[in-house]
């Protein structure tokens, strides 16, 4: 077997080994969830017992892979404002290009990102990349320090040597160091972490609060709703914030957005310094993927680069009338998306969660056309079917511990184009988002 699947039967080969050791990993996983409220939506986000294994030499592999991506990624994001194809296929709304039109105070068209992809033996492959807000960084930091302390791990790497990785540092150095770029060296700047009340990532916010707070800086949840601008300055309530840690999507802080005025007027005076920037919406839509395999663009890319989307960015096409290219050849797009169901999913351009995506290999051909309809009314890709790869976890319920086949979506984290850890998602369905109900693990390097 492969160095990971031999770790991972191996991990597994504990637990029928030693029972007892199972039962005490149990009750030592739910009483630290319990314990650090390691919720999403009011469930718990992790209830397996073991880590998602990565050897050193997959980990160096990816890392290469995502930065020499994230450099192709980067020029699209410098590009696209002048390249009318470019930003007609990327898809701005007209809210969006008033946002991506203000200066931010700095060039980094995303500072901290999210792609999101699948490891097998044979292939590594992208589906997608969370460029504006990506969740999941406090979620993983705090999931590796209670994973280490598991029995069973415990005893596990006293043959293996494994390695957590974790990212919070890495997420208040990017902030800190945009806000000197922007501001230069002065006072420690006060944090305002921005998204609105009430959402499942609430849990997230607090623990990153609690970090920045516990590393010497002030810091602030917010609803950009409740912001006010006071002599040039951001404020909730009596807090003044210097540095936005932004977590309110775009599209749905726009759907508010006259409601959010103080903070919009905030981002557009520099009275504090945004990060991520708006500009982010230049690469995270869906499309940006149409942008990187469209052979109109492959002159803006090197031979490294152009070779990493080969093999790891899946063919995506906007759903519309129009002739197109698949591997070199002239197609009809809508024929060729109606005959290759088995090989393709349909996903708005600009959405999250899970949401209205159609999945071909699972729908009939009625089934199919319908969501084709859907598609053309809407602001759709399609995009071509990656491998995916899948592992035996076990998993925690009321009931007791269940040895369960999960999808795995394996989620590097980038700060300033570089990899410094990684979260997996696990499902049982062909969605691994955990908004649509799968959980997550930490990643971990295993030698």
């Amino acid at each position: 077997m492969p160095m990971t699947s031999q770790a991972a039967h191996d991990y597994n080969s504990l637990i029928e080994r030693k029972p007892a050791l199972l039962e005490e990993s149990r009750a030592f996983l739910e009483q630290r969830l319990n314990e650090v409220r390691f919720v999403f939506g009011g469930r718990m986000l992790s209830p397996y017992l073991r880590p998602h294994f990565v050897t050193r030499r997959e980990w160096q592999q990816m890392t290469k892979t995502c930065e020499t991506v994230w450099s192709a990624i980067e020029k699209v994001g410098r590009i696209a404002p002048t390249d009318k194809v470019m930003l007609e296929q990327i898809g701005l709304t007209a809210g969006e290009r008033e946002l991506v039109a203000v200066d931010p105070g700095y060039e980094n068209v995303s500072v901290t990102s999210r792609l999101d992809s699948f490891l097998t033996d044979e292939t590594y492959q992208f589906v997608e990349l969370n460029a504006e807000c990506p969740a999941g960084i406090a979620y993983q930091d705090v999931a590796a320090e209670i994973f280490c302390g598991l029995p069973l791990m415990r005893e596990f790497t006293q043959q293996h040597r494994v390695t957590p990785m974790y990212c919070r540092q890495n997420m208040l150095d990017a902030l800190l160091t945009i806000y000197e770029r922007v501001r230069g060296r002065g006072e420690k700047p006060q944090i305002g972490i921005v998204d609105y009340k009430g959402l499942p990532t609430q849990r997230e916010f607090e623990l990153f609060k609690e970090f920045f707070e516990s590393h010497g800086y002030l810091a602030t949840i917010a609803d950009p709703r409740d912001l006010e601008m006071r002599e040039g300055k951001l404020y909730y309530d009596d807090f003044r914030i210097d540095l936005v840690y932004r977590r309110v999507l775009t599209t749905e802080l726009l759907e508010k957005i006259d409601e959010c005025s103080a903070f919009v007027e905030a981002y557009k005076t520099g009275a504090a310094v945004f990060v991520n920037s708006f500009r982010t919406k230049y690469v995270h839509k869906k499309m940006l993927f149409g942008v990187l395999t469209d052979k109109r663009h492959q002159h803006y890319f090197s031979g490294a680069e152009q070779e990493a989307i080969r093999r790891s960015v899946p063919w995506t096409r906007r759903i519309e009338e129009a002739k197109t290219t698949y591997k070199d050849e002239e197609i009809d797009l809508l024929e060729f998306v109606r005959s290759n169901r088995d090989r393709l999913v349909l996903k708005p351009n600009d959405d999250y969660g899970g949401h209205g995506i159609f999945i071909g290999w699972e729908s009939d051909a009625g089934a199919w056309d319908e969501a084709i309809e859907k598609a053309l009314a809407g602001d759709y890709a399609a995009q071509e079917r990656v491998t995916t790869s899948r592992e035996v976890f076990p998993f925690v319920d009321e009931t007791g511990v269940h040895m369960i086949d999960q999808l795995l979506d394996l989620d590097p984290l980038l700060f300033f184009g570089r990899v410094a850890g990684a979260f997996t998602r696990l499902s049982s369905s062909s969605l691994a988002n955990v908004t649509s109900g799968a959980g997550m693990v930490p990643t971990m390097i295993v030698e």
